[in-house]
Order: C-alpha cells, then sequence, then structure tokens
C-alpha cells in the first residue's frame, strides 16, 4: 500500500511544470516597484495644518513699530535741538526713511521680526514654500523665513516707496501742481498722483476686508510678496494686563462725567449747602473785607449787599442776584434782598433783578 502511494506521489510530481530561472527576478521587480510606490506616498508633501493668528496681534504689532519709530525720531530730534530752528524740517521725509531702514536693516534683514512683532510673538514667513514633509509637521507655524529677493522688494516697498511718495506730494504742493494756472502737463500729474492715491487706498479698503475676513496679510505688500504673519513660538502666550487699560477707561468715564456735571452745578449754592457741616463757620468773612468775595479784586464801583452790608463790585452782585432769586452773601450766606451803592440809597429786590 504504501509502494503504490509512493509511485502515485512521483507520478502526480512528475506532471508539475519547475519554475523557469528567471522567476526570481519578476518576482523581485514586482515587489520592488510596490515598495517604491509606498516609499514615494510617505514622501509627498503633506498638506499645511490651518493655522488661525489673531488679528488683534497683527494689529497691534504694526502699532508698535509705528510708536517705536517715532521714539527714535523724538530721540534723534533731539540730539539737533540746538541747530537752527527747521533745519530738519526739510529733510523730514529722509530722516524718516533712515530710521525705518535701521528698523528693516536690524530686525527683516537678519531674519529676526520687528520690535513689534517681537513683543507680539510673530514673525514673517513664506507662503511660497514647499510645504514641510512627512512627520516634520506639529503645529503648523513651521517654514522658511523670507528669501532675499523677499526682502529685498519689502525694504524697496515699504522704505523707498514712502519716501518717494511723500518727496512727490511736497514738490507737487510746493510746485502747486494743482493750481488751474499751471502748464496742462503739471495738471496731468497731480491728476495722475491723485487717481494713484484713489486706487491705492481702495485696495488697502479691500485688503483690510480680507484681512479681517481671512486673517492673513495686514497690507498690499505682504499679499504681493506672500509674507505671512505666524507666531514665532507655539507655546508662547500672549501677556497681556488689562490693568492699565481698566484705568484708563475708568478715568476717562469719570472726565466725562465731570464734564458733563460742572456747568450744571453752582458754586454758591454747593457752598451754602455745606456751610452748616462746618467748623469754622466765619471762615468766609475771614479775609479782607475790601476785596470782592466774587472776583477777589477792589471793587470799582462797589456796592453793599442788603442786610448784611458786605462789600461787591456792582456787576458780580448784579449778575448773581440776576441768575438766582435767592441768592446768599457770599460771606455771612445770609440772604440778600436788596443792594446798595456805597454811600448812596438802597435798590430793592425788584429793581436789582430788574
Amino acid at each position: 500500500m504504501e509502494r503504490e502511494n509512493l509511485v502515485a506521489a512521483s507520478s502526480s510530481s512528475s506532471t508539475l511544470n519547475p519554475p523557469p530561472e528567471d522567476a526570481w527576478i519578476h518576482a523581485y521587480e514586482r515587489l520592488f516597484a510596490k515598495w517604491k510606490s509606498f516609499a514615494d506616498s510617505s514622501q509627498v508633501p503633506s498638506p499645511p495644518i490651518p493655522v488661525s493668528i489673531s488679528r488683534v496681534n497683527q494689529v497691534d504689532a504694526a502699532r508698535l513699530d509705528v510708536e517705536m519709530s517715532a521714539m527714535l525720531k523724538e530721540q534723534l530730534v533731539k540730539v539737533f535741538s540746538l541747530m537752527k530752528p527747521g533745519f530738519l524740517f526739510q529733510y523730514e521725509p529722509e530722516l524718516d526713511a533712515f530710521l525705518e531702514f535701521l528698523i528693516w536693516r536690524f530686525s527683516i534683514w537678519v531674519d529676526k521680526p520687528t520690535p513689534g512683532n517681537a513683543l507680539m510673538n510673530l514673525r514673517y514667513r513664506d507662503e511660497r514654500a514647499i510645504a514641510v514633509r512627512g512627520k516634520e509637521v506639529r503645529t503648523g507655524l513651521e517654514g522658511p523665513g523670507l528669501t532675499v529677493s523677499q526682502k529685498i522688494w519689502y525694504c524697496l516697498s515699504t522704505v523707498g516707496g514712502q519716501y518717494i511718495w511723500a518727496r512727490l506730494q511736497s514738490f507737487s504742493a510746493f510746485r502747486r501742481w494743482g493750481d488751474s494756472e499751471q502748464t496742462s502737463l503739471a495738471r496731468l500729474a497731480w491728476t495722475s498722483i491723485r487717481h494713484v492715491e484713489g486706487v491705492y487706498r481702495a485696495a488697502s479698503f479691500f485688503n483690510l476686508l480680507i484681512f479681517l475676513y481671512t486673517g492673513r496679510y495686514r497690507n498690499i505688500i505682504e499679499r504681493a510678496l506672500k509674507a505671512r504673519l505666524v507666531y514665532g513660538s507655539p507655546n508662547m502666550n500672549r501677556a497681556v494686563s488689562f490693568e492699565y487699560m481698566n484705568r484708563q477707561l475708568v478715568w476717562n468715564e469719570f472726565s466725562e462725567m465731570l464734564l458733563l456735571l460742572l456747568p450744571l452745578l453752582n458754586s454758591s449754592s454747593i457752598k451754602r449747602l455745606l456751610l452748616p457741616f462746618s467748623k469754622d463757620k466765619s471762615s468766609g468773612s475771614s479775609g479782607d473785607e475790601a476785596a470782592c468775595p466774587i472776583c477777589q479784586g477792589n471793587p470799582t464801583i462797589p456796592f453793599l449787599a442788603v442786610p448784611c452790608q458786605h462789600r461787591y463790585c456792582y456787576y458780580c452782585l448784579r449778575t448773581r442776584c440776576a441768575a438766582t432769586t435767592s441768592f446768599r452773601c457770599s460771606r455771612c450766606n445770609e440772604p440778600v434782598i436788596a443792594m446798595q451803592r456805597q454811600g448812596g440809597l438802597i435798590s430793592s429786590l425788584t429793581s436789582k433783578i430788574d
């Protein structure tokens, strides 16, 4: 029986064809192609992680840069304080351009944030660069800084553009290109300047609307250069103290309330209201009796208040009595029922008011 089984197995194996000699080569090529496709798929750039940058931080950074430039300008102007007055006025555009160039040279050119961006934990990133590959993407804030060409164009558009525009406006205003008496070429140049300014303002307005919606690119220059502001450190929180802001709001509201109420208050009525609580009730008459208690001056036309006989200026006493029917003496707090010229006749209350 066993012999029959061995004969059957040998006969069945003899019927199978042996594999060709190059079969392992075809298997290797098939498996290598699959492995290569898998390796290439792992190296495909991963889509960038959407990240939202606070719009308030970006606007505050721009404002801080402006304040920093103003502080540097103030210190530089103090250096020339002993020079002839108005010496720096004619070179003000050059001075502003020089300060802006210094800020650009020691911040953006050396891949560092501007002072305002540093305080707000922001930096510029090149949005045109290739996305980071594989597992290196963690927060969405990674990415290269600005290229050399982007830095140069940023300097030319911000520093050079602002300087040329300021000089062009001052020159056109000095030459009076907008006057109707000027030649057609000057009028055409003035009209072109106005049109360019209008187009730029309109484009800036639309860019502001887009910025408020998307949170990217504060101005047209950043949008044209694809220079986006992102957080420099993902673990750094925005340190904001609202103590100063709250104090400013409280004092602002308090000052507005005082400005509203002070015109409605009568000093004499307040003094009359507080007089019963005063410990020294004779303090009102302790001053100079010869001076008018209202204007504190020597009465040119002296009049006496009846019945207390305290001396006032005629105009001071008459205006107070006309304004308040129950006017009381500023010295003794007695009701004034009439006024009398010093050494003359008594004027009644009705004639006094009339």
